[in-house]
């Protein structure tokens, strides 16, 4: 006879077991055990019980087949909707990882006591359970009412007219690049915010809920008085790693309620349960929005997949462009809409013609403009690193002093401070040099800390702020002051800042990534963003391509022509890219069955040894077109669970997965 059954996703990492078992329901738990729901189920392979999702329910007709039972449900809330399994299944299938490693990284884990409020709260709801299971009917007349749409304010429809066809990407679900404009508004907030919070709004008062994806918490602190100021009316659940268990658990469980909010969050958010009419992301090209965990998967393509799920409007904001989002500009998938040119910073090219002979970092021109600058305001120097000085080299031959014990770089905390490893935290007392035998070192680099220490000097009377890493500050008053600040950690001054210098620049072009001419665009894009209007901003001994571009503020510009430069050397974002790991008869067994695919014949770069790598493991870059990414993809993860179970050629189980896969990873290394 027919007997219902549950078809649920055991939370698991190990590969072979990402698909969905059958288990019967018992009579006793069949009014609870609903789709979404927490239950605990029994593993034969294992011998023990395991956490699990129930992902639908179906009714088979033959009862003969042996299936084991639910073992319990562990709760009634049903906080895996149909929605955010499928954008799960289809992330991981993009990224050939597993469905539950994508939920464990959504999913937060479960508190009693606000699930218990939640369910509590929502009881009277038209559809909600109370405590047996059951479902309640009509509200009553005394319940709370729920979160209803309020009117967008004519300053959200200013904000958005001031980017010529955003207001018709939003109304008819589109999908557009936009590049913010650069400079503070009135109310002393980064006009971005403005932006992000307008279509935010917009999207709220149509009766839909909206994600808006920043990187950090900072950004978050301003996108969120953003919203206060532009959406007063407007729920916000708010997902951040900062917060608390309870707190961001309580959040979770507000995306999963069909009243519509404003999610806004970091890179996670962009996963957020809510019945979206708006996805934004700002600010793509930052590294804290690339996934670091299995399967790895950055936010703008979360994004990408859920915009073709749900069809939804989205938008990727910003005020460099990213060569990722510039393909899809050029292919006709997002429109380009850019900023107000009038709105645009006044930058000044100090290239390093204009330092003196004496290896001086600031030119005269800058130090001028500094000087003047901070007779009336604070004023930015944008550097490199953080620190005092990260980098020693031999007082003798000026060879890099390097760690006896690792061969890391020696650097010093302040001036007379014995060298310490930067890589293994090591002292180096009696250093000597593996070049030429010297025994003294000399500093090579000024870091944050050194370069404060110079300022200074150099400016008698004013004061000096430090903004890094173990510094951390996020705002400035309008007061004179040198705010001397790393990449990525330049505090918002109250009225901007009256002139800002970007120091070292041409250190941070030499690092060898094949991003960093658009990494350096968007952090000096980005500094420049906060200069005062009309205030100047100095880029400090810098030629070439990316400075003409920052200089003529045509980011969008230099992505395209770095497409260009990649394409014939088929290097990402113009083909996709995919990274193997393991013992060399798993790669090579991998690469074998990648073999049936017929790839272009340059596809495979490898496999080569893993330097330094006590397993002796190899390395291996797969290279592939759009159109192959479901293909591959299914491949590799097909070798994954093979090779996890040890099945091929007679080679017996294994304790672990011995081979491991990354796809569209930002910087191939091989």
């Amino acid at each position: 006879m027919p007997r219902p059954i549950a078809r649920v996703l055991l939370d698991s990492p190990v590969p072979q077991l990402d698909r969905l078992f059958d288990y019967a329901i018992p009579e006793e738990l069949s009014g609870q055990t609903l789709p979404g729901v927490r239950v605990r189920v029994p593993l034969r392979s294992a011998g023990r019980m395991v956490d699990a999702f129930v992902v639908e329910l179906a009714v088979e007709d033959d009862d003969a087949r042996s299936l084991a039972e639910i073992e319990a449900v562990v709760s009634l809330a049903q906080v895996l909707p149909e929605r955010l399994y499928t954008l799960a299944r289809r992330v991981a299938d993009r990224a050939a990882g597993g469905a539950s490693d994508v939920l464990r990284l959504i999913v937060p884990k479960r508190q009693v006591r606000v699930e218990k409020a939640w369910l509590a709260a929502g009881a009277e709801r038209p559809g909600q359970l109370d405590d047996s299971g059951e479902p309640h009917g009509a509200a009553p007349a005394d319940a709370p009412p729920v979160d209803a749409p309020v009117a967008a304010s004519a300053e959200v429809g200013a904000t958005i007219a001031q980017y010529a066809g955003l207001a018709e990407v939003l109304a008819e679900k589109g999908r557009a690049a936009v590049e913010a404009i650069p400079r503070l508004a009135a109310d002393g907030l980064p006009e971005w915010t403005r932006l992000l919070a307008a279509a935010g709004a917009r999207t709220f008062a149509a009766g839909e809920s909206a994600i808006l994806v920043v990187p950090d918490y900072r950004d978050l602190d301003l996108l969120l008085a953003a919203l206060d100021a532009l959406a007063p009316g407007a729920p916000v659940a708010r997902l951040d790693s900062r917060q608390s268990g309870p707190d961001r658990y309580r959040a979770y469980l507000r995306t999963l309620e069909d009243a519509p909010c404003i999610v806004v969050g970091n890179r996670s958010a962009a996963y957020a349960p809510v019945r979206a009419g708006l996805v934004v992301v700002w600010d793509d090209g930052d590294g804290l929005l690339a996934e670091p965990l299995a399967p790895g998967v950055h936010a703008r393509d979360v994004a990408l997949l859920r915009q073709e799920q749900e069809g939804s409007a989205l938008l990727f904001a910003g005020h460099s462009r990213t060569t990722d989002v510039e393909r899809l500009v050029e292919t006709g998938w997002c429109r380009a809409i850019a900023a107000e040119r009038r709105l645009l910073p006044r930058i000044v090219l100090d290239s390093a013609e204009d330092l003196d002979r004496r290896g001086q970092r600031l030119p005269s021109r800058a130090f001028l403009t500094a000087r003047e600058a901070a007779a009336t305001g604070p004023v930015l120097l944008q550097v490199a690193r953080p620190g005092f000085s990260p980098t020693l080299v031999c007082a003798s031959c000026r060879a890099p002093a390097r760690c006896r014990s690792c061969g890391g770089p020696l650097g010093a905390a302040h001036r007379g401070a014995t060298p310490v490893c930067g890589w293994c935290g090591r002292d180096a007392r009696a250093w000597a040099c593996g070049s030429c035998g010297g025994e003294t070192v000399r500093l090579a680099a000024s870091g944050s800390e050194r370069t404060a220490e110079e300022l200074g000097r150099a400016f008698p009377g004013i004061r000096v702020i430090v903004a890094d890493g173990a510094h951390p500050v996020d705002r400035v008053s309008a007061k004179p002051a040198l705010v001397v600040a790393t990449r990525g950690a330049e505090p918002l001054a109250e009225g901007g800042y009256r002139a800002v210098v970007l120091l070292d620049g041409s250190r941070m072009l030499q690092a060898p990534e094949l991003r960093i001419g658009e990494s350096c665009l968007r952090w000096w894009s980005n500094a420049a963003a906060l200069a005062a209007p009309g205030a100047p901003v100095h880029l400090v001994g810098v030629d070439g391509p990316v400075a003409r571009a920052l200089a003529t503020w045509s980011q969008a510009g230099y992505a395209r022509a770095e497409l260009a430069e990649r394409a014939p050397l088929r290097m990402p974002p113009t083909v996709r890219v995919a990274q193997l790991e393991g013992t060399a008869a798993g790669v090579r067994r991998a690469l074998d069955d990648l073999g049936a695919l017929h790839l272009p014949p340059d596809a495979v770069l490898g496999p080569v040894p893993i330097e330094g790598d006590p397993d002796a493991r190899e390395r291996a870059l797969v290279r592939f077109p759009y159109a192959e990414g479901a293909r591959v993809a299914a491949t590799l993860r097909a070798a994954v669970v093979a090779e996890a179970m040890g099945r091929r050629r007679g080679r017996g189980r294994t304790a672990r997965t011995t081979l491991s896969v990354r796809l569209d990873i930002t910087e191939p290394d091989l």
